[in-house]
């Protein structure tokens, strides 16, 4: 149970915990660009695993895909491999997720959610194994389906205003998230600016961000898993810019645990710029 809540939350948030996408309050998406990036795991400092994240925005819409596997020792102990994938549209500046999709396959278990969304409203989830009806469980309603976004699009932040990327607004945000059998809350509070310097691609500041998860329904108040993610308070994530954009995602995140700090990193995190396209109105008016 341990092992598959924190593969899922490691791609989606940064490693378990992750932030919200948000809207500057100007109207204008500016949200144009792609990121190409590459990722380590490693708990203890031993490498535990390795991935792979694209995200490409436009004016209305955007996707994000991610892909990973075990490697280096964990290999002994067990064989994975994980994806997920995120479609929706962007309106008002604001990423609306359509489609989510996830799924890890390990040498003993299989896990899948794919989920149809609209509007902040999930109407349609598949989750394979479903999750066990016990009493234990705090049950997930129709409300808590609602004002919600994948784990995905929950790491992709957008910085409201129109000035620099690199304040403490960055950091300043609540959202709901469903992964298509929990519904929580992930909570960001400012903590400090810093450096990074990246194989391939960026170089430059991020914004680092302590990261807070409130269980809402889904889950067994009582599992250990849940107590210790609620009580952390050490969770960090460092935030890069997508180029082009007012978007950022976690470069790096890092989450103690009782068998040491794991540690998601970006090695290679290339992102580049689209050409701003006209809109209709300008073009008739030239």
């Amino acid at each position: 149970m341990t092992t598959r809540l924190a593969a899922r939350h490691a791609i989606a948030v940064g490693l378990v915990l992750g932030g919200v996408a948000l809207v500057d309050g100007s109207g204008s998406a500016q949200a144009q660009g792609k990121l190409e990036a590459r990722y380590s795991v490693t708990l203890g400092g031993v490498s535990f695993g390795q991935g792979n994240w694209t995200i490409d925005v436009h004016d209305d819409q955007y996707t994000a895909t991610v892909s990973g596997s075990t490697v280096g020792l964990m290999r002994i102990f067990t064989s994975g491999q994980g994806s997920s994938a995120a479609r929706g549209t962007v309106s008002n500046g604001q990423l609306l997720v359509n489609s989510y999709a996830s799924s890890i396959q390990t040498d003993k278990k299989y896990d899948e959610v794919r989920m149809l969304l609209n509007s902040g409203a999930v109407k349609e989830t598949i989750a394979d194994p479903p999750s066990t009806p016990i009493p234990e469980r705090i049950p997930v309603t129709d409300a808590h389906r609602k004002g919600v976004t994948d784990p995905m699009t929950a790491a992709i932040m957008r910085v409201p205003g129109t000035g620099d990327t690199f304040t403490p607004e960055a950091c300043k945000s609540k959202v709901g998230v469903f992964d298509g059998r929990m519904r929580y809350d992930l909570s960001l509070s400012f903590k400090r600016l810093d450096k990074v310097k990246s194989e391939k691609g960026y170089q430059g500041t991020v914004v680092v961000c302590a990261v807070y998860f409130t269980p809402v329904a889904g889950h067994v108040p009582d599992r250990p898993v849940i107590k210790y993610l609620t009580d952390l308070r050490d969770a960090e994530i460092w935030l890069a810019p997508i180029a082009g954009t007012r978007l950022m995602v976690p470069y790096r995140a890092s989450v103690p645990t009782p068998f040491g700090t794991g540690v998601l990193q970006a090695t290679q995190f290339v992102s580049v710029p689209y050409p701003h396209r006209a809109s209709a109105n300008s073009v008739r008016s030239q």
